[in-house]
């Protein structure tokens, strides 16, 4: 039988002299794509499920791939005497079963089919078929305003999800009939096999063969799910945002996820936040800042001003003098830590002076007269720009007294 099988790195689709990740790799996309839980129903795809998990069992192990190299299926196969355990004597020594099932889990995030050894050669301890199985998780995504996002709020998200058939309740069977209990394995999913090699006979489990490891017989499958026991169908479920979340981050929405298998609970869904950009406002963690324009008058006098912030418009006394560019800090108007409202950021508020591009003739002659009288006017004309004379010196109070005894 050893020579009818197919090469082991032709099944993964790999090189000989392939790496242990290029192997594991292409056993991932090859056992996704050929899982019964994916493919229902479909013979080939169960046949070639078990090609790839017995390919990978041995390319996986050091010593089962060296011997394979050099002898082909003959050095694995426990017949041929070279012992080692092969896929009659003992399963997965090397190359380990918690690996296999944490590949699978990380693929189908535990909502297909479950653990592992339910698949034949695999050897050890085997899952009962109809225990119950809770449901794989789901990611979905929520559309929030910048708003939302900082204060909380109640939306409505849709995704698909594995449920129950509504039409057989989960039981894969057509209206008025109930699946039967395997006679063969007696609705274990396994049968014993006895492997005779040169060193005893070797017991070993398998599939059963008549109810391809499921321990049930659907005689008529139910027309809405075609005998899985389940649908995929689009939902609507309300969920409430936390507070402070930011864009890229998840919360956790209990229960909802896949339905589970013979009785399993639901999986969760996790909700991942995107956020919109906001016309005035951008976040740095929990501190929030914004621009805010004032007018030539007002930075140089002084003026009251009114600030946007989350919680609506606030006023502040912005001294006279201030310079374009100025940052000040209005302390807990940012936003609320997640699940946390005592902790909060500020605002950061940074001046931007409007220079006007239209002005009137009784507006320039009034900004030339201001110009003219302008004490610290910087040094920056015709006469080019020097640094050391950026400014021109201030007059003393006896410099000034004397030019207001002149105008007398």
């Amino acid at each position: 039988m050893a020579d009818k099988k197919r090469d082991y790195y032709e099944v993964l689709g790999i090189k000989k002299g392939a790496s242990e990740d290029e192997i594991k790799k292409a056993f991932r996309k090859k056992a996704k794509q050929y899982h019964p839980d994916l493919n229902p129903d479909d013979a080939t795809a169960e046949k070639n499920f078990k090609e790839v998990n017995e390919a990978y069992e041995v390319l996986s192990d050091p010593d089962k791939k060296s011997r394979y190299d050099r002898f082909g299926h003959a050095g694995v196969d426990p017949n041929a005497g070279f012992g080692g355990g092969g896929f009659g004597g003992g399963g997965f020594s090397g190359s380990g079963f918690d690996d296999l099932g944490d590949i699978f889990s990380s693929i189908f995030g535990g909502g297909f089919g479950g653990g592992f050894g339910g698949f034949e050669g695999f050897g050890g301890a085997t899952r009962n078929p109809n225990a119950p199985r809770r449901g794989a998780n789901i990611e979905a995504n929520i559309n929030l305003t910048f708003e939302e996002a900082a204060k909380g709020c109640k939306k409505t998200i849709e995704f698909p999800r594995i449920e129950k058939c509504d039409v057989c309740g989960g039981s894969g069977c057509k209206e008025g009939t109930k699946p039967e209990t395997c006679k063969e394995c007696g609705g274990s999913g396994r049968v014993t096999a006895q492997s005779r090699t040169p060193f005893g006979t070797f017991q070993t489990q398998k599939n059963c063969p008549t109810c391809s490891g499921k321990g049930k017989i659907i005689k008529e499958p139910c027309t809405r799910c075609k005998g899985a026991g389940m649908i995929r169908r689009k939902v609507k479920i309300s969920v409430d945002v936390p507070a402070g979340i930011d864009k890229g981050n998840a919360f956790t929405v209990r229960g909802q996820g896949n339905h589970g298998v013979n009785g399993g609970s639901q999986g969760d869904v996790f909700v991942i936040a995107k956020i919109k950009p906001h016309p005035i406002f951008e976040r740095d963690g929990y501190d929030v800042h914004c621009n805010v324009r004032i007018t030539y008058s007002q930075a140089v006098l002084g003026s009251e001003i009114y600030v946007p912030t989350l919680d609506g418009k606030v006023k502040y006394n912005m001294p006279a003098g201030t310079q374009s560019g100025t940052r000040f800090r209005l302390r807990e108007r940012g936003i609320q830590a997640v699940n946390n409202p005592a902790l909060r950021g500020s605002q950061y508020v940074t001046v931007i002076v409007d220079v006007p591009k239209k002005v009137t003739e009784n507006q320039k002659e009034l900004l030339r007269k201001f110009d003219a009288e302008y004490i610290d006017k910087p040094v920056n004309d015709a006469r080019g720009y020097d640094p050391a004379s950026n400014y021109g010196k201030k007059k003393t109070i006896f410099e000034k007294m004397k030019d207001d005894f002149k105008s007398r």
